[in-house]
């Protein structure tokens, strides 16, 4: 009588909380949309006929397999490497923090980080930072020839001038569709250049718009700007006799071997600029947000990692080094091995973690790719929820959803009982 005295608040409470809510489901689960009509395995059909809830399935196993796995991993390699760290305290705090941060915060953080936008997300920024580093960029992306002008298309994405070019008389290269807020900083007013005495070839290349309106095509205006950095080359029977470099006025110049060529603008002048990896778009949005929840929970496994590690029996790890072993080997054949149960407590902790993640893909996953991105909880939601919720398939999802726990709570009982009995 005692003890059902101490325990009754806590067994109503659980049946109040846990026990009603899972068979309420479970029982709404053979129910149709409204709930008066029973509809046998019918809403369970459609978790696996749905191609939206297929796709939330598909996700989850992802998420399950790699999410828990690669956590786990960063923080068994942070445990072990920051052992012998003079910082390594420091270094774990800083890895741990982002713990502190809830779910929601997160989601909203590596939204910006992953902005497609190189301006605003970080992700991008610094990949086209790096590719720009091996991969220069454009900076006409969008300039063309209007009709009028001299110049005419030669394939590739590359243009020419119509006729070939004379000393004596200054190459003109007009161009358009460069906004002039897009111009290099650098630029300046264009200006013709002055004839060569030694049979040189000298031209211009301008932006030939004139801001506000009045000016003249094919004709260098006061107020237009020249086309510094723009690449020209000069050919002959299809073969580069010169090349050079507009100045930042737009002049050129190019040797006596370019008389009677035809001066070509090669392609790469106007490639479109690099925005970057689509880190939100349909391929890449689910793994992206597990780059976002390892971000999280790495410290949270290294954490407990490192608390096994520092009850690790040093003599073991001590003798294998004395009888000829490397670190790899220590760490491959007696680390890891005494580490077994630690890493199995981690690894099972974050599986029913990730079963249940939910707020890092509503908020991180655009609405575009929304679908995509879709896991079981999130799914759970928007069919319960909403002008088109539909109870019967939501309670579906819950009850498929404590059956894919359950297996894994069993493993983690299981391996506790085997600890509690050493």
């Amino acid at each position: 009588m005692t003890a059902a005295v101490f325990l009754l608040p806590a067994l109503v409470l659980l049946g109040a909380l846990v026990v009603y809510p899972i068979g309420y489901s479970v029982q709404r689960s053979f129910f149709d949309k409204s709930g008066d009509s029973f509809a046998g395995l019918g809403n369970y059909v459609t978790l696996f006929t749905d191609g939206t809830i297929r796709t939330a399935i598909r996700n989850n196993l992802i998420w399950v397999v790699v999410a828990p796995t690669v956590a786990t991993a960063l923080g068994l390699i942070f445990a072990v490497l920051t052992e012998r760290v003079r910082w390594g305290t420091a270094f774990k705090l800083v890895v741990f923090m982002p713990m502190a941060v809830s779910m929601l915060a997160a989601g909203i953080i590596f939204r910006l980080v992953y902005e497609q936008d190189p301006d605003r997300g970080v992700a991008n920024a610094v990949w086209v930072g790096v590719h720009d580093t091996f991969a220069e960029s454009s900076s006409f992306p969008r300039a063309r020839p209007l009709p009028a002008h001299p110049l005419k298309a030669a394939g590739g994405g590359a243009y020419e001038t119509k006729a070939p070019v004379r000393a004596g008389r200054p190459a003109l290269l007009p161009l358009v569709g460069v906004a002039p807020a897009q111009m290099p900083k650098d630029a300046r007013p264009a200006r013709t250049p002055a004839d060569s005495p030694q049979g040189e070839i000298t031209g211009v290349a301008w932006l030939d718009f004139t801001r506000g309106g009045g000016g003249r095509p094919n004709t260098v205006d006061p107020k237009e700007l020249g086309l510094g950095g723009l690449r020209i080359e000069a050919v002959k029977d299809g073969r580069v006799v010169a090349r050079t470099t507009a100045a930042a006025d737009g002049t050129f110049r190019l040797p006596a071997a370019a008389d009677g060529a035809v001066l070509r603008l090669p392609a790469s002048n106007f490639r479109e600029q690099y925005d970057g990896v689509a880190w939100l778009g349909p391929t890449l949005v689910t793994p992206a947000i597990i780059g976002s929840y390892v971000w999280m929970w790495a410290g949270f496994a290294m954490v407990l990692i490192a608390a096994g590690l520092a009850g690790l029996p040093r003599e073991l790890l001590e003798a294998a080094r004395v009888d000829g072993a490397n670190e790899w080997q220590v760490f491959r054949r007696i680390t890891v091995p005494l580490l077994a149960p630690v890493l199995g407590v981690v690894l099972v902790t974050l599986m029913i973690n990730v079963l249940k993640v939910f707020d890092l893909v509503f908020v991180i996953a655009p609405g575009s790719a929304l679908d995509d991105a879709n896991v079981l909880a999130l799914q759970l939601y928007r069919s319960s929820f909403g002008t088109g919720a539909d109870l019967g398939v939501g309670s579906a999802i819950a009850v498929l959803l404590l059956l894919l726990v359950l297996p894994v709570m069993a493993v983690n009982i299981r391996r506790m009982r085997k600890e509690s009995r050493r």
